[in-house]
């Protein structure tokens, strides 16, 4: 693990237990380096802003603000397992990572009566992965970092005839086919909308350049739109 992904993840692991602590040499242990690194890491998020307080002396230890965690929750064994097993089946989808984090906050902020219930709960449900059926290949972090901050990704891409271009697009949304994932985007150089398979991308890089919001229903594409599902919250 990286510093970045390391700093990230000590974070996310104050915020699960906030306003309880954890200790240099819990997180040491967690992390495979040292309390001193962990020391380091821990004044460098402090510095750049995150609400992390020390408390000293034997039961001492680094916490999260009560205003970074979540109160408790009354989420039932059925619906904390309903969510992980939705995590767990969208682990190559948009935000897989954001969708791991959410549940261990949920989690967290659970009783522990109701946690242990749906942990007892989550081990008679069971996923089976089919041989013949292959995962989609993970999306990118810096597409998911485009959709949220809307803006022009610079992209090398090779068609179905395996002709290289590059070009910047503007995403709209991403897809998932029987291929695998896509994403639909405003294509510049085309000056149309057009579907970018992810696994022909060779390169991608995030721009400063702003879009213009876009839908998918405005696009003119060779696609079955009647049959695309939509998310809702």
């Amino acid at each position: 693990m990286n510093r970045t992904d390391r700093l990230y993840a000590i974070v996310e692991q104050l915020r699960a237990v906030a306003p309880r602590m954890r200790t240099a040499r819990e997180l040491a242990a967690r992390h495979g380096v040292s309390i001193r690194t962990i020391e380091r890491d821990i004044s460098a998020l402090q510095q750049s802003g995150v609400p992390i307080y020390a408390d000293v002396g034997r039961r001492g230890g680094y916490a999260l603000e009560k205003t970074m965690s979540l109160p408790p929750l009354n989420f039932t064994a059925a619906e904390a397992v309903a969510l992980a097993v939705a995590v767990a089946r969208g682990h190559d989808g948009p935000f897989a990572r954001a969708g791991h984090s959410a549940l261990h906050k949920i989690l967290a902020a659970m009783s522990q009566q109701n946690t242990a219930a749906a942990r007892e709960l989550a081990a008679r449900v069971r996923l089976l992965d089919g041989p013949d059926s292959p995962a989609p290949e993970p999306i990118p972090p810096v597409i998911e970092q485009a959709i949220l901050a809307r803006r022009a990704l610079r992209i090398g891409y090779l068609d179905r005839s395996g002709a290289h271009s590059e070009r910047e697009v503007e995403p709209i949304v991403l897809l998932l086919g029987s291929p695998g994932w896509y994403l639909v985007a405003w294509c510049r150089l085309r000056d149309e909308a057009r579907c970018f398979r992810l696994d022909r991308m060779t390169g991608v890089t995030l721009t400063d350049s702003p879009t213009p919001e876009r839908t998918l229903e405005s696009c003119d594409l060779d696609a079955p739109l009647h049959r695309v599902r939509t998310i809702t919250l």
